[in-house]
């Protein structure tokens, strides 16, 4: 009969001994899994599908590391960066700022409080209440920071293929109440996500809610900024390939200096952004691959190589929000100045009255150079009116 219809007192005795032991050294290796399984879990053998994580300690040193590195790292980038507005008043710095602040409440939220607190410290046994919240932290720190990558995008487009619009709308002011906007939205996206599902402890298959809010989830975090990012960065890419082939006719007809500098400086800031979003692009690419997997084809809780992958691809994923210091190390002068001043405690008077004194000065050698050319002008045309004009618009015509 106990072979029949199922084991003896005696066995069911020894198979829950088993198990509890082959539990606790799962918790030993990774603590994801903490859910102590059921007796009617125990009997059916979904014990022995249940997936524990390969890695080890692993992902618990990465992510001590990467926090003990990217904290300090933005905030130094944080610093720099608020000298560069006050220097500059220009809205780019602001829009890198937002970005830089929005990587810092990830680490905080993510990486120190998701990652190392609750599954590292407290094997997550604290209330369901407080992992809710938590989880609506952490989805509303990820979308502030995706989209201020994307303001900085739309800003970058409008600049060098809306310059006069450009001139209107960048001013630090502007740009303020855009983030505050973005960052507000950014919070009422995360309130969904209270509701979110933890893919490590529930085993079963996604509900009609759980595939709603990944599908927003990817929609929100990668498929519509990657869209946004490669639809303003080719139209970006072709308008500064169109001015490198005005180039040669500027330097034919003169004056290339005043009239190329201004698009170098717009082609270095280009260079940051392709590098932030392409970066980005990469980093999280993964991630949002995995769980649609987990979504449609196997859980994380049934198979360890999806558990395995979706570790690597969380990691590869909060690697993103440590990098940008070293992008606008490598792209930006004036970001390494900054960086230079900070970390030598230099104070920002000298280098501001150093600003004041490079915008003033072009300001009164053009105003100098204008009045002179018009005298000289008014005296031309007194002395020989008519010789020059016709040879001038000849060379314009030409080019």
């Amino acid at each position: 009969m106990s072979k029949l219809y199922g084991p003896s007192i005696n066995s069911l005795t020894i198979i829950n001994t088993v198990t509890e032991r082959r539990f606790t050294r799962v918790m030993f290796d990774w603590p994801n899994i903490t859910v102590v399984p059921s007796p009617s879990d125990q009997l059916g053998g979904e014990d022995l599908q249940r997936s524990k994580c390969v890695l080890g300690f692993v992902p618990i040193v990465y992510y001590s590391i990467l926090l003990c590195v990217g904290v300090p790292v933005n905030i130094l980038t944080a610093v720099a960066l608020s000298r560069l507005v006050a220097q500059t008043q220009k809205a780019l710095y602001v829009y890198l700022l937002a970005l830089t602040g929005s990587d810092i409440l990830s680490q905080l939220f993510i990486i120190f409080v998701g990652f190392l607190l609750e599954t590292a410290v407290f094997h997550r046994e604290v209330p369901n209440l407080l992992l809710h919240s938590v989880s609506v932290a952490e989805f509303a720190a990820n979308h502030a920071s995706i989209w201020s990558t994307v303001l900085l995008t739309v800003d970058r487009y409008v600049a060098l293929c809306h310059p006069l619009l450009h001139r209107q709308i960048s001013y630090p002011a502007w740009a303020r109440r855009i983030i505050a906007l973005v960052f507000l939205l950014a919070l009422l996206s995360g309130i969904p996500f209270f509701w979110w599902s933890d893919l490590w402890r529930v085993a079963n298959p996604p509900t009609l809610l759980d595939s709603a809010l990944i599908w927003t989830h990817v929609t929100i975090i990668y498929f519509l900024p990657c869209s946004i990012f490669l639809a303003l960065n080719s139209l970006i890419v072709l308008r500064l390939r169109e001015r490198q082939r005005q180039a040669p006719c500027q330097e034919e007809c003169g004056g290339v200096s005043a009239r190329t500098a201004p698009w170098r400086r717009l082609g270095k800031s280009t260079a940051m952004l392709l590098a932030i979003t392409s970066v980005f692009a990469i980093l999280w690419a993964p991630r949002t691959v995995v769980v649609i997997y987990h979504l449609y084809i196997s859980s994380v809780n049934k198979d360890w190589r999806v558990h395995l992958a979706y570790d690597l691809s969380n990691m590869l994923a909060m690697l993103n929000t440590a990098v940008n210091f070293f992008l606008y190390c490598f792209v930006s002068k004036p970001f390494r100045a900054a960086v230079r001043d900070v970390l030598l405690l230099r104070g920002t008077q000298l280098s501001h009255r150093r600003t004041l004194r490079h915008q003033q000065t072009p300001a009164n050698t053009s105003m100098s150079s204008l009045s002179s050319g018009m005298n000289k002008r008014s005296h031309h045309e007194f002395t020989n009116p008519p010789t020059v004009a016709p040879l001038r618009a000849m060379e314009i015509r030409s080019c």
